[in-house]
Formats: structure tokens, sequence, C-alpha cells
């Protein structure tokens, strides 16, 4: 079986990896991951084992390289920043170790295969495809909200386990990439999985071994002046919209659009094909226009229809204002119609002000767990519970001792909320399940990923906007209300500092939060 990691490029000036030694079946490595079964190598050299993590007593995947020390760094340290990422489409990473003479990476086992092999026994129909392309842009919009590039996106490095899911490893550090590549390679696996061929084969693959990684998948269909051919002109039944969208994806001369905006154009594209969605609405297109920045939102038919469009509405709108001046009797024939027709701003007498907005419970759209200090993240779950209406479940912290700041090596704790969009706020109560705990309030602009890396960048936004003072030893009702009458505020941040007493430690529970506002 294929797995993880058989993908990797090598670089031709790297020292040469040496397998003497190299481990056998049973061998125990760190005291903790146990080798069963020897895979592959990868196109890197690199030696990829099944083995299992005694201690917690899961399968892992081990890809060991000979020698260890400085030549191993780019390896190592691409799946340290691998490790801060955690999403639904990446494989875990769970250890990264240099034993000098050999260094060794441990990560998730993904039963399954490759793309590149699940594709050699044909190529995929539209809707699988946008749902792998769907997938893999969903994993890097994760990957690049960290600053992070991936730089190794191919059919090789992309897995379909058994179950369906699809994910992505074997990312690499070595600067050679950026995120737009990252993107454009999307347009390659759509690409790929769509016709059976790799669009970028030209580029030349340094160090790779034949039947692994980029070099096993054959070359896109060309003209003599080796123009890509296009999906549909390789394959038949491939739809003009998603055909469109891997071309502009793979188009060097336009600007590709941000991650998460393909992801979301590709996550509204994968729908049950008897729903007939896709017939009727085509992709983004992505234009480059004289004198503008290259706009990725154009959609398709571009800016000159979207105006088109706004022209006619105007039009439309100011015959129906026509329309209510000459069938309401008012204007005068000397006046310009459509000037008659809009009222002044200036009340007149016996005019009523507009009624004062209404003060009330402002729905909470989404809730999440903010721990940048995280040494497991099994803290991060439960958040959707303080808002749900109930006293009787909320989250709650893990026993800390020591310190009731945390056992003092955590900065503190907090919830992310979400009001689903800019609102006037009064006030934000926060029901607690002991008295004696410290918190504050903080609010921002920008959502941020649930991972290490994302609440950090989330905290360090969020603590320059304090909301009023710190609530130090609060009771079990906690009320925070120095919002600014004049400012919308859509995201907002409690954030714990100190814990009371429990269980012979410090922890405390969030049972409910409600804010108001108009």
């Amino acid at each position: 079986m294929t797995q993880v990691g058989e993908g990797q490029e090598a670089d031709e000036s790297a020292p040469p990896i040496m397998t003497f030694g190299a481990p056998t079946a049973g061998d125990v490595l760190a005291d903790r991951y146990e080798l069963v079964e020897h895979i592959n190598n990868d196109s890197a050299g690199r030696l990829v084992w099944r083995g299992v993590d005694v201690v917690l007593r899961r399968p892992v995947a081990v890809v060991l390289r000979y020698p260890g020390g400085d030549s191993a760094i780019e390896m190592l340290q691409a799946a340290v920043a691998a490790s801060r990422v955690i999403h639904p489409n990446l494989v875990g990473v769970y250890d990264a170790i240099d034993e000098g003479e050999r260094a060794y990476v441990v990560r998730e086992w993904v039963d399954g295969q490759s793309l590149r092999e699940l594709v050699a026994a044909g190529a995929l129909d539209p809707g699988r495809a946008t749902a792998v392309g769907n997938a893999v842009a969903s994993a890097l919009a994760a990957v690049h909200a960290t600053g992070m590039v991936h730089g190794n996106v191919h059919p090789g490095t992309i897995m379909i386990s058994d179950d369906g899911r699809v994910v992505l490893a074997d990312a690499r550090t070595d600067g050679a990439d950026s995120q737009a590549s990252d993107i454009r390679a999307v347009g390659g696996v759509l690409y790929f999985a769509l016709t059976g061929h790799w669009p970028h084969a030209e580029v030349p693959l340094h160090g790779a071994t034949a039947g692994h990684g980029r070099a096993a998948t054959p070359d896109a269909v060309r003209d003599p002046e080796g123009v890509l051919a296009a999906p549909r002109q390789v394959r038949a039944g491939i739809p003009a919209y998603l055909d469109d969208l891997t071309m502009d994806l793979l188009d060097a001369t336009l600007a590709p659009p941000p991650s998460d905006v393909l992801a979301a154009e590709l996550a509204r594209l994968d729908v049950p094909a008897d729903e007939h969605y896709l017939d009727s609405n085509g992709p983004l297109r992505f234009t480059a226009e004289t004198g503008d920045e290259p706009s990725p939102l154009a959609v398709a038919g571009g800016r000159k229809v979207a105006i088109g469009i706004a022209s006619i509405l105007a039009v439309a709108l100011v015959g129906l204002l026509i329309g209510i001046s000459v069938l309401s009797g008012g204007g005068d024939g000397e006046q310009n119609p459509a000037t008659a027709a809009v009222p002044t701003p200036s009340a007149t007498a016996g005019d009523e002000p507009p009624p004062a907005a209404t003060v009330g419970e402002l729905k909470i759209s989404a809730a999440k767990i903010v721990d940048p200090d995280s040494r497991d993240r099994v803290e991060v779950r439960n958040a959707e519970k303080v808002y749900d209406g109930s006293l009787e479940e909320g989250w709650a912290t893990q026993t800390y001792h020591g310190h009731p700041n945390f056992g003092n090596f955590k900065r503190g704790m907090g919830i992310w909320l979400d009001l689903g969009e800019p609102r006037n706020v009064t006030s934000l109560q926060v029901k607690l399940s002991a008295r004696g705990a410290s918190a504050l309030l903080y609010t921002g602009t920008n959502e941020h990923p649930s991972s290490d890396a994302g609440d950090e960048a989330l905290y360090e936004e969020y603590q320059k906007n304090p909301i009023g003072p710190a609530k130090e030893d609060a009771d079990t009702t906690m009320t925070f209300d120095a919002f600014d009458a004049d400012t919308e505020y859509q995201y907002l941040l409690f954030w714990l500092t100190e814990l009371p007493p429990s269980d012979g430690g410090y922890k405390v529970g969030v049972q409910e939060i409600t804010v108001e506002g108009s």
C-alpha cells in the first residue's frame, strides 16, 4: 500500500541519503514507535514504514532518512510546521526526531491510496474530481492562514482513505514555492483527476525515482507549440464551468484567487449531481484588466456584465420613481420628473421621528475555544454549549495546579464569538460555574483557523482591542457593558486570565454567554 510521503521531490543539492543500517520489522524507535512493515521508499529515497505507537496503541506512518543532522533539517522543519496546523484534510504530524545517524517523522497512518494510484485505474468523474479539489483547497486555506506554504501539492501527496476522506501530506519548507503556486497546483490536481495527465510534468524533477511522485504521471496533451489541451479536449463529458476553472488556475497570466475563496467556490460546486445545481451556475473566472489589479472574484462574464446589470437596475429605479410621482399627482411640470419623485431628507410638520432601535438578545452564530498555549488541544471542544440557551451544560477548563493563572504556564484561554454580522452591542453577560474568576473582553476584525498558530494570531490581534476594564475575582455572573455606542461589533473574545479554586486546583466552567444589543 502506498502511504503518505511517497511523492516528496528530492533536492539535487542535498547530500545523498544512505540506507546502511536501515531498521527491520520489530524495531522500536524512541522507545515508542514499533516498525511493522516497510511500505516503500519515497522519491527522495526516504524509507516509509507502517508502525504502531505502543503508548497510544494507534497505527502510524514513520518516514526515516539516513543520515540525520544537518541534511535532515528541511524535513524536520517541515514536520514541525505541519504539526501546528490541524485540519481534517491534512495528515496529522505526531513527532519529529533527529538521532544524528538518522532522522524520522511520525505521522497519521491513512488506510487508502494516493490520488495518483486512484486515477491510474481511470480518470474521476467531474463530481469526485471537484470534491478532491475542494478538500485540497480547504487544506491549503488552513495552511495559508498561518502564513505558511505547502509547496508540494501533486497527485502523489494527496491521499484518499478507504472511507473517502481526502488528505494532503508532505509539506516542505525550502522556500522555493509560494501560496500562489500552491493554488495553481490545485488546477493541476483538477486537470489530473479529470484526465489522468499531469499538466506540470514538463517541469524537470531532480532525483525523482521512477514509479513515484510527479515523474510517475503522464504528461498532458499539447499541440505542436506546446499549448496545453483543455480537459474537455482530452475527455468528453467534462462540464464547461469545471474546464474553465481548471484552465484559469493553470494560466500563469491570471492572478489566482486566495485559497479560502477557491475552497468556497469548489464547495459550492461540490453538490449531489441529482440536484442539477452544477448545470446552471458557472465558476469563478479570473480576469486581468488593463489598469486594474487582477480580480479573482470576477464571476463568469466579468465586470462588464455586472456594470451592465447595475445600469439596467438604475434605469428601472428611475422609471419606478417617475411612475410613483405621476400617479400621486406630485411634482411641477417645470421640474425634472426624476428629482421631483425623490423625497427630501428634511422632515415636514407633523412627521414623526423614526422609532428607536429595539434592544434585545442578539444571536450568536458561532463560537470556538481559543487556546494559543495548548499542549494537546483537548480543551477546545464544546464551545457550542456556551450559547445553547441552557445552564445545565457548558464548557469547562481542565483542573490546573499550583497557580490560578492556569498553573502559571498559560497566558489564559478564551471563547471567541461570532455574531454573524456587525451589530450594535450594549452588554455581554457570562454565567460561570463558580465565583472568583478574572477575565477580559476583546474585539477584533478577523477570523483565524482553530489551531495553535491560528489561536496565537487571533490573540495577538484581539488583545490590542480591550472593551472596558478587566473583571477581577468576579461573582458567578460577569457583565461587560463598556461598548462604544457608535461602533458595530461582530467578533468578540471572552478571555479568562485567572481561575477560581476547585477540587484541590483551579478550574471554571462557562455555562452560558448572552449578548444584548440592537
